[in-house]
C-alpha cells in the first residue's frame, strides 16, 4: 500500500522557537491515522506543514506524491481547522453553495451534504446562530465538498456530545472505506481506539507509532490513556 503522506527529517522553527525538532512519519492511504496528544504537542503544526501553509526549516513533506503546498494538491485536500472556517452571516445552505461554486463540479450535492452532517433542518439558519456542535458539522461539510482524497481534521469532535461524536466517527470510517485517507487529531485518548494507525505526540516529539492493539501490547496497558502515560514515563 502506498502512503498518502511521507514526512522525512522535518524540522520546524517559528519565531526562534523549535516546534518540531525532527519528525519522520508516514500516513498510509485509505486509513484513519490519529495524531494524539495534549494541546501544544505539535498536532496543528504538523497539519499546517502537510497542507503547505507552514514553512519547514529542514526535511521534506510529500503529499499524494507531490511536494506539500503544490498547486495540484488544492483540490485533493480537505482541511478542517480547529476554528470553524465558515461565514457567520450566511445560512448553512448558503455557506455550502458558496464553497461549492469555488470548487466547481461536485460528487456530493449540497442537499446530500446537509443530510450527511445532519443539518437538513438548519439549512436556512444563519451560521452565527448555530450551536458549537452545529458549527463544527457545517465546517466539516465544507471540508468534504469536492470529495477530497485526503482529509485533515483538526480536533473535529471537540465540544460535541457523545452521541454526535459516535455518529461522526461512523462517517469517518465510511469515508475511509470509500478509499479516502483521514488524519484526525485529538487530545481525547478514547478516540484512539477508533483509528487504524496512531502517532502519539508530546512537545513536538513522537512517543510511539502503531495500531492501538500494538501500542497496548508494547506497554501492557488496556486503556489508551494508560498507554500514553506509560510512554511519557519511559522517556
Amino acid at each position: 500500500m502506498t502512503n498518502a503522506v511521507d514526512i522525512k527529517s522535518m524540522n520546524v522553527v517559528r519565531d526562534g522557537k523549535v516546534l518540531i525538532p525532527s519528525l519522520d512519519f508516514s500516513v498510509p492511504s485509505g486509513k484513519i491515522t490519529g495524531l494524539l496528544g495534549p494541546s501544544g504537542g505539535g498536532k496543528t503544526t504538523i497539519f499546517r506543514c502537510i497542507v503547505g501553509v507552514q514553512q519547514i526549516t529542514k526535511g521534506s513533506v510529500s503529499v499524494l506524491g507531490m511536494e506539500a503546498g503544490s498547486i495540484g494538491l488544492r483540490s485533493k485536500i480537505g482541511y478542517l481547522t480547529q476554528s470553524a472556517s465558515i461565514y457567520s452571516d450566511l445560512t448553512c445552505e448558503e455557506n455550502l453553495r458558496y464553497f461549492s461554486r469555488i470548487l466547481g463540479s461536485l460528487e456530493i450535492s449540497v442537499d446530500e451534504m446537509l443530510q450527511l452532517v445532519d443539518l437538513e433542518s438548519n439549512r436556512k439558519q444563519l451560521a452565527s446562530t448555530l450551536s458549537g456542535g452545529e458549527r463544527a458539522r457545517l465546517a466539516l461539510a465544507t471540508a468534504l465538498l469536492g470529495s477530497p482524497e485526503l482529509l485533515i481534521l483538526d480536533e473535529p469532535t471537540v465540544g460535541l456530545d457523545p452521541v454526535l461524536r459516535i455518529e461522526l466517527w461512523k462517517l469517518f470510517h465510511q469515508l475511509a472505506n470509500q478509499g479516502k485517507t483521514l488524519i484526525v487529531s485529538s487530545h481525547v485518548m478514547d478516540e484512539a481506539e477508533r483509528c487504524d494507525e496512531l502517532m502519539l505526540l508530546r512537545e513536538g516529539k513522537v512517543l510511539a507509532t502503531g495500531t492501538p492493539k500494538e501500542l497496548k501490547a508494547k506497554t501492557q496497558c488496556t486503556e489508551m490513556e494508560d498507554v500514553f502515560i506509560s510512554l511519557v514515563s519511559a522517556q
